[in-house]
């Protein structure tokens, strides 16, 4: 019986959940009203979090450098580090980490800064003055999440890339010219545009739980700490998952 109780529980949440995104997907007409706040929360999550994108960026750089050395030695030649630096940096690694970090960092702080605002009945306040919290509180934030991780994910390609070209020409000895040049010939727009496409969308998702979970925060500190660490959970378990349905259509027909 327990079991069952839950598996109702689970899918009424995941049913909330929906319901709670298609009012902020009716609340979109408002993005011009709330466009000031919209700016002030991009700051937020993409200014505030470049160091640390450089060095989680910069140290997986350098680690696809050394594996793809370790794992290619005796079969593909050096020279074609930047190939596999490149397109694993651009399709897969920069967004998926991009968007666990900020999982942890964006996300969580978005469910306890709601989280905290609900516990102390703020939210409630505002809905007494006739302010629609999805419109002023949830929606920004979406949006302003959806907008900067694509862009952080383009500066993670840069700061990897780099990353691996220093490490891949001083140790390995690998030409800087043919690091480049070969990237660049078997380059593919879909390699850049696939990963940003991932990024979109694991921004919405980081976000959209992190308001959720924050607007369901109840039981005081307790509550909040709860919120915060069930949307880095699920935010992380759902950036891996939508990574392999949306790799899947991007990239799954290739043959």
């Amino acid at each position: 019986m327990k079991s069952n109780y839950k598996i109702a529980d689970s899918i009424s949440v995941i049913g909330e959940f929906i319901i709670f995104n298609s009012y902020i997907i009716s609340h979109l007409i408002k993005v011009k009203k709330r466009f000031i706040e919209i700016i002030r929360q991009m700051k937020r999550i993409g200014f505030d979090s470049l160091l640390l994108i450089t060095v989680t960026s910069g140290f997986t750089g350098l680690v696809t450098s050394v594996q793809a050395s370790y794992q290619t030695s005796g079969y593909i030649p050096k020279n074609l580090i930047g190939v596999l630096v490149g397109k694993s940096t651009m399709i897969e690694l920069a967004p998926v980490l991009t968007g666990l970090v900020l999982a942890g960092k964006v996300g969580a702080s978005i469910a306890a800064e709601i989280g905290t605002m609900k516990v102390s009945e703020q939210i409630e306040a505002l809905e007494t003055m006739a302010i629609d919290p999805f419109d002023y509180i949830y929606m920004p934030r979406i949006v302003a999440c959806g907008l900067m991780i694509p862009l952080l994910t383009i500066y993670s390609n840069l700061i990897g890339i780099f990353s691996a070209f220093v490490l891949s020409v001083e140790k390995y000895g690998v030409n800087a010219y043919s690091f480049f040049n070969n990237m660049r010939n078997f380059f593919l727009p879909s390699d850049l545009w696939g990963g940003l496409v991932k990024a979109f969308f694991f921004g919405l998702m980081i976000s959209s739980i992190g308001c959720f979970a924050g607007s369901k925060a109840s039981g005081g500190s307790e509550g909040v700490g709860k919120a915060a660490t069930l949307t880095v959970v699920y935010s992380s378990i759902m950036i891996l998952i939508m990574d392999f349905f949306i790799a899947s259509i991007l990239f799954g027909n290739v043959k």
